[in-house]
């Protein structure tokens, strides 16, 4: 689809067109914001608020201790492996500072997935959690990696609290198993001796790589998508340009979806950053009901979440108590959002749910819903100095209307997959366009739906069927809580629907659940069958697995 076809189609407010290249680097923005709004909260976690000059401060430390003691150069790479605490933002930016490229670790992973991440990369440093020091313990003799930092999860708190709440960790909760690592150096010595050291300022180039930034995995083995500076500035302009109702130092942004996911990267780490935003940072957000409690003891403006999230939040009655005055913005991503769970939450909070579309590989934000007109059930339109269009199999592309193949181009894109530019070549095509694998329908007025991913669309007697649409008909039945539908082999129909579902109502059966089925899907997207669970597998960021259903 022509750019141009979008120019007349957006609200009053949001950019078609805007500077994404407003600063040079992510540095550039970051000390820009840490001057502007010194004084300003920047972080908060258990209790304790890390300001901007903090992270000023703080970030210049391991970025100097970097740079005086170890043989780390720009361009080198380092892994940064832990939840949402204080300590991510300081090591992430602290790394940028000394030129080093981030690559974003789960602290989940297996140690067959550390070892691949951490040897693609060629990673030459870690940081990572107490937590899974056994682990690293196994994994470091398998890697190139020769500097390691450890964290403890109380480590960026004042004492006596830093300490109360490590020995509550290691020896009440016992979650930190016995590791040897005599070569970790202790990030709290490590940030002490730095604010000590003179710091050599590193100027990013704005096509330098900022972070590497695996993929899921769930199409094969993990990649790193090559994410600059100009990516990330660009997306985060992008999607400044969405918030015209946000004001300068006044916003906080609750963040549970772990920093090391590109979604609350760009969204919460840097998205919020231009503006002057709060962060509030949720460590374990499936302690239901500690991350309660840390939304009444701070009044928000912002959440990040996704669909199952939403819904988790949702069966809490203690969530459905809170003050919602002041929530501006939720946004969704990560995964489909279902009517249901929007119709719910904006009951619930006042506030409608903003769903966009965006993937690792773009940075992440490749389309949002206007704040002013949300349409739920659409990713709404693309952002400023996006271009967007459908293909078919074939290549040809698709008229308004009609489905088909999800293609990107804008500032947003990659620069590549990391080492693998066959890979790279199999997603971005030679005229710039990034092809996303997600089936995908432009309406008239310029609103996109997604339908599903392409690989997980089910062929049924020669017709597609979309695991979404049923997904979506099966949440509106009261007494589910969610579901998955994935496709089996079937002698028939080459193959046939297989529906999860996991009970609100115990009182819920399969014939409740295919009748409802029947009475709202045509015959053949009508599940074969009915497996009741008591949970979905999910990835560590919430989004329900259904290959993992497939295969089992």
């Amino acid at each position: 689809m022509e750019r141009e076809f979008w120019r007349d189609k957006y609200p009053s407010g949001i950019p078609f067109e805007m500077d994404t290249r407003k600063y040079q680097s992510v540095l550039e923005l970051f000390d820009r914001s840490c001057k502007a709004y010194e004084d300003r909260p920047a972080y908060t976690n258990m209790g304790h608020t890390l300001t901007y000059a903090d992270l000023e401060r703080e970030s210049r430390a391991f970025a100097a201790w970097i740079q005086h003691h170890t043989d780390l150069k720009p361009g080198d790479r380092i892994a940064v492996q832990m939840p949402n605490i204080l300590q991510y933002p300081i090591i992430v930016f602290g790394a940028m500072r000394a030129g080093l490229i981030v690559v974003n670790t789960n602290p989940l992973y297996t140690e067959r997935e550390m070892v691949h991440q951490f040897n693609d990369s060629g990673a030459r440093a870690l940081v990572t959690f107490a937590n899974v020091g056994s682990l690293v313990e196994k994994v470091l003799p398998q890697t190139g990696i020769h500097h390691v930092f450890i964290t403890q999860l109380g480590d960026a708190l004042h004492w006596p609290r830093r300490t109360l709440v490590n020995l509550a960790v290691r020896y009440v909760k016992k979650m930190v198993p016995s590791y040897i690592i005599p070569e970790a150096h202790d990030l709290v010595q490590v940030l002490q001796e730095g604010r000590r050291l003179s710091y050599r300022p590193h100027v990013a180039a704005c096509d330098d790589i900022a972070i590497l930034q695996y993929t899921g995995g769930t199409t094969g083995v993990a990649k790193g998508a090559m994410l600059t500076h100009a990516n990330l500035v660009a997306n985060l302009m992008q999607m400044q340009g969405q918030l015209s109702h946000f004001e300068e130092g006044r916003e906080t942004m609750v963040a549970p979806l772990p920093l090391y996911h590109i979604f609350a990267f760009t969204v919460c780490c840097l998205g919020m950053m231009e503006i002057g935003c709060h962060t509030l940072l949720i460590t374990n957000p499936r302690d239901m009901q500690g991350f309660v409690k840390e939304l009444a003891a701070n009044r928000f403006t912002a959440f990040a979440g996704l669909n199952t999230l939403f819904v988790a939040l949702l069966n809490s009655p203690e969530f459905r108590k809170l003050d919602f005055s002041g929530l501006k913005l939720t946004v969704a991503g990560g995964m489909a959002l279902t009517h249901r769970a929007a119709e719910e939450w904006e009951e619930v909070t006042g506030c409608r749910v903003c769903e966009g579309f965006g993937m690792t590989e773009t940075s992440p934000v490749v389309t949002m819903n206007p704040l002013d007109a949300i349409r739920i059930g659409s990713i709404g339109l693309p952002v400023a100095n996006t271009e967007v269009k459908t293909v078919s199999d074939e290549g040809q592309e698709t008229t308004l209307g009609e489905a088909g193949e999800l293609c990107v181009r804008g500032p947003q894109v990659m620069k590549g997959y990391w080492q693998r530019p066959e890979a790279t070549a199999e997603v971005i095509d030679a005229d710039g366009w990034l092809h996303t694998g997600d089936i995908g329908v432009i309406d008239p007025d310029g609103y996109i739906r997604i339908v599903d991913r392409k690989k997980d669309m089910i062929l049924v007697s020669g017709f597609n069927v979309y695991p979404n649409e049923i997904e979506d008909v099966v949440g509106n039945l009261p007494g589910v809580l969610e579901s998955a539908a994935v496709g089996v082999p079937d002698p028939k129909s080459g193959e046939a629907v297989k529906l999860f579902v996991v009970r609100r109502n115990s009182n819920l059966t399969a014939e409740d659940v295919m009748n409802h089925c029947r009475n709202n899907l045509t015959g053949y997207k009508v599940p074969r069958s009915i497996i009741f669970r008591d949970a979905l597998p999910k990835s560590p960021v919430g989004k329900i697995l259904r290959r993992e259903l497939r295969d089992q």
